[in-house]
């Protein structure tokens, strides 16, 4: 079987990993088998190692006898820095913004290839969007993401379009010189914008965000319908909310234990 060849040789954490990666925002929750053909390994080991967590809390079993993942790991992920850090500094910032918009609101990192929404603020008359926390985007096709990968290192940019620029509209950049000469722009101006190049309809700007020290560590960033939108006036509010932040950042940096 499939699933027996990619198992062999794996420790047990690594098995126990595969099937906490088998969840994703587009499967929270699955049957034990989906859960041992999604992490490829055979059923009997994935009925083990789901008990095992199941008894810790790392995942919990509905009445219809799914699995979705735990409350335990939910709060052990609230200790990472960028929950108790960035994300906490950037939440009251992210409420003032979505309410003087009126619009949708990213707060997103890069994780390798992919931008990883760390929070997003809903405006009810703003763009409709599938996206949750937690959600992954390609770095290429949003705001936040060129904002990421703008400031990434020369290298990543070279090895991300080795993998392909995907596309996913037909106003997407799939041409490895456009984005690269797209980006030196975005450093430039100091903000990105897209124009339907992820989702039909609509458009988003995003500005860095940096830390004490003046590093990048997020974007943040406004999705709006396109029809209605300018990113001459979206930017305006983007850009003293990231300072707002950057502040922030500065004061938690100063709290610490140590410092000064």
């Amino acid at each position: 079987m499939a699933g027996n060849s990619r198992d062999a040789g794996r420790s047990v954490t690594a098995r126990a990993l595969s099937v906490l990666t088998a969840f994703d925002v587009d499967h929270t929750r699955l049957t034990l088998t989906a859960i041992a053909r999604r992490s490829g390994i055979p059923l009997a080991t994935a009925h083990r190692l789901v008990g095992e967590l199941e008894a810790w809390g790392a995942v919990q079993r509905d009445a219809d006898g799914r699995y979705a993942i735990g409350l335990r790991l939910w709060e052990l992920g609230q200790l990472a820095p960028v929950s108790t850090g960035l994300r906490s500094a950037a939440l009251p910032v992210m409420q003032e913004l979505c309410e003087a918009t009126r619009e949708n609101v990213h707060l997103a990192v890069r994780d390798g290839w992919e931008s990883v929404v760390l929070e997003k603020l809903v405006s009810p008359r703003s763009a409709p969007e599938g996206l949750r926390p937690g959600g992954r985007l390609p770095l290429h096709t949003t705001g936040v993401g060129k904002v990421l990968l703008a400031h990434a290192p020369g290298a990543v940019l070279h090895e991300y379009c080795e993998q392909g620029l995907s596309r996913h509209t037909a106003y997407t950049i799939t041409e490895p010189g456009r984005l690269g000469r797209e980006l030196q722009v975005v450093r430039s101006r100091g903000f990105a914008q897209t124009s339907e190049e992820m989702t039909l309809g609509n458009c988003s700007v995003a500005v860095p965000l940096r830390d004490a020290d003046g590093a990048v560590v997020a974007a943040l960033g406004l999705v709006a319908r396109s029809v209605r939108a300018d990113p001459s006036k979206l930017v305006k509010p983007l850009l003293p909310a990231a300072d707002a932040v950057r502040r922030r950042l500065a004061e938690q940096d100063r709290e610490q234990p140590g410092a000064g």
